[in-house]
């Protein structure tokens, strides 16, 4: 059906059907070039050499303002059956991360490690409805669904509710706000503040910023005049974690670049890779195959060249089917990081999803 949902909290686009799929971003970009489609939306995969999951919708919608479900039916109970990998193995894997990038004489400086648990659904779960359920947890959130089938991947959906957004671009204003540095949060609200202070003044999370903002800039800086980038990041919450955000501005040089040629440049930034890009991407994936979207994007382009593309984080994958789904998350692993706060990291990400869908969090 090719069904896709990006409920922002400003504005909702709606879907569905299709004239064209793509899997090559770059073909997207002609069609809109061209004129042949009006409208291009879906996911780019973590890694740029996959299928990408694209479309030009047959209809669709966009509507201002945020997204109110109707109703909110119940979720089926869900319930965690496998972590992957194992709490243990993530932690080994993250110390020889360390290892590595304490090794001076060679040149990768940070590399995102992501795990991932898989949970069944006692009856299908609905995609639209899940992503309502996290709504309600996450109302200034990007909540999206997208149908992966252009990319192979028949029936399966792209689910997830993200504080991130990659890139938007209207008219000739781009902007951005990366997001790299995380402390989870904590229920008492002294504890909660002192979390937020911590992260604001950790060096070791300030300097896994950097590494975003700096290649952000050197990206960027060709196609933009008048960039505007902050001194220092600022923090952002969700209901689960703690931020550093810096929101970046710029005037495109050229009006004929579009925010899907802009999602392309971009992606994955630092903030889901790491950096070097080439080598970090290649880390990964020896160490953990394929991602598939997890650390994807997910959003829209328009014949004029405008549109909004969020970093797909805080997300999982549904199987056809509804029974059962796939949900990641990563942190940033750089030569001060320690192993074990990097589990909990992970672990209050994956709180996101799991919570969403009325679902227990392991913890460890």
């Amino acid at each position: 059906m090719n069904e896709f949902l990006l409920a922002q909290p400003g504005s909702v686009l709606r879907a569905r059907g299709s004239h064209r799929v793509f899997a090559e971003p770059e073909a997207a970009v002609r069609a809109l070039g061209e004129g042949t489609a009006e409208l291009i939306v879906g996911a780019l995969p973590f890694d740029p050499n996959g299928p990408a999951a694209l479309h030009a919708p047959r209809e669709f919608r966009h509507t201002a303002g945020p997204w109110r479900p109707a109703a909110l039916p119940a979720l089926p109970p869900v319930r965690v059956v496998d972590e992957i990998p194992c709490p243990a193995e993530h932690i080994t894997r993250v110390q020889h991360l360390v290892e590595l990038l304490n090794d001076t004489t060679q040149p990768l400086r940070k590399v995102v490690a992501a795990r991932s648990v898989l949970a069944e659904a006692q009856s299908a779960l609905d995609p639209e409805l899940v992503a309502a359920h996290l709504l309600t947890r996450h109302p200034h959130a990007n909540v999206f669904t997208v149908d992966l089938t252009p990319a192979g991947r028949d029936g399966a959906t792209l689910i997830g509710a993200t504080p991130e957004v990659l890139v938007a671009r209207h008219g000739a204003t781009v902007t951005l706000r990366p997001l790299a540095g995380t402390l989870a949060r904590s229920d008492d609200p002294m504890a909660d503040a002192e979390q937020a202070a911590r992260l604001l003044a950790s060096t070791k999370n300030r300097e896994e910023h950097a590494y975003v903002i700096e290649w952000i800039r050197d990206i960027l800086a060709p196609v933009c005049s008048e960039l505007s980038i902050p001194d220092g990041p600022e923090l952002l919450s969700t209901p689960e974690v703690w931020h550093l955000a810096t929101p970046i501005t710029g005037t495109l040089r050229d009006r004929a670049m579009t925010a899907l040629d802009l999602a392309i440049m971009l992606h994955p930034t630092p903030a889901v890779c790491g950096t070097p890009t080439a080598l970090a991407l290649e880390t990964i994936t020896r160490v953990e195959g394929d991602r598939g979207f997890y650390g994807g994007a997910v959003g829209w382009c328009d014949a004029d060249g405008d549109g909004e593309w969020v970093v797909a984080i805080r997300c999982a994958e549904l199987s056809a089917d509804g029974l059962s789904v796939r949900a990641s998350a990563g942190g940033g692993i750089v030569a001060a990081s320690d192993p074990a706060a990097e589990l909990e990291e992970t672990t209050a990400k994956l709180r996101t999803l799991l919570r969403g869908l009325h679902c227990a969090v392991p913890e460890h």
